[in-house]
């Protein structure tokens, strides 16, 4: 009864898809782009925001990166929060390895660790149900 629990378990959480470990962002999917930082901010400012350059469908745009600490001309991959192509100045971004979305490992640990409990939790209900062996100390 236990095995086939965990395995009802492990088949509803597979179903359920990638929002039960690592939900996707709400506004879809966001554009990844590389960028170069233009204007480094030190970490002592609270709120610190760095400028950085990217270029989108031919034309170069200014973004704001809530961030800090580092280099000019330091390249990175951002996502974009907003569109640039519906305002003039700079746009908000975020770092692309910090967005949330279901690329990364949650998804497979999350099933992963799912897995083990399930295990170990039917480890557990056999040894409850077969009861204390003799001659064993």
């Amino acid at each position: 009864m236990a095995v086939v629990t965990g395995i009802l378990l492990l088949l509803g959480a597979w179903w359920m898809g990638p929002s039960l470990f690592g939900s996707a962002s709400a506004e879809g999917e966001r554009r990844i782009v590389d960028a170069k930082v233009t204007d480094p901010v030190d970490c002592a400012t609270a709120d610190a925001e760095e400028t950085v350059r990217f270029r989108l469908n031919g034309k170069i745009h200014k973004g704001l990166l809530s961030g800090c600490g580092h280099d000019q001309d330091e390249p990175l991959s951002i996502a974009l929060v907003d569109d640039p192509t519906k305002t003039d100045g700079p746009v908000r971004v975020a770092l692309a390895a910090t967005e949330p979305g279901v690329n990364d490992l949650r998804r497979p640990v999350g099933l992963g660790l799912l897995t083990l409990g399930c295990v170990s939790g039917g480890t557990y209900a056999f040894l409850l149900a077969r009861g204390p062996r003799a001659g064993l100390v």
